[in-house]
């Protein structure tokens, strides 16, 4: 990529947004976590149905900060494999940042593959 290029590309970063985690009621939702992960999550975060992370305030209780200013997860080495698989500039992340009203970069994926699960 050419200097002049990177200044036309945007890179995520998932600690200034958030959106994802305050998008709808059923995410984040349990799908395959096993019990050994289900049980390193806080109780007090789990939802009444057991179906995922207590949804609250319009926002994941897990989430920390402001959405789309400062950002974090509170159990981000215990969060759910939805959470896990959610990439930066992929369909559901643009899906939140537009839900929120943030700021569509003009090359979503730049910098995906330096995320992991």
């Amino acid at each position: 990529m050419a200097a002049q290029d990177v200044d036309s590309v945007a890179v995520f970063d998932c600690q200034s947004c958030g959106a994802c985690c305050a998008y709808a009621a059923d995410w984040p939702r349990f799908s395959t976590e096993d019990d050994d992960e289900l049980e390193r999550i806080p109780e007090a975060l789990v939802a009444a149905d057991l179906s995922g992370i207590r949804f609250e305030n319009g926002r994941c209780a897990a989430l920390r900060g402001e959405v789309g200013k400062a950002t974090a997860c509170g159990i981000y080495d215990a969060r759910p494999h939805v959470c896990r698989a959610c990439m930066p500039g992929d369909p559901e992340c643009l899906t939140a940042r537009a839900a929120h009203e943030l700021e569509l970069p003009i090359s979503p994926l730049v910098g995906v593959e330096e995320w992991s699960a």
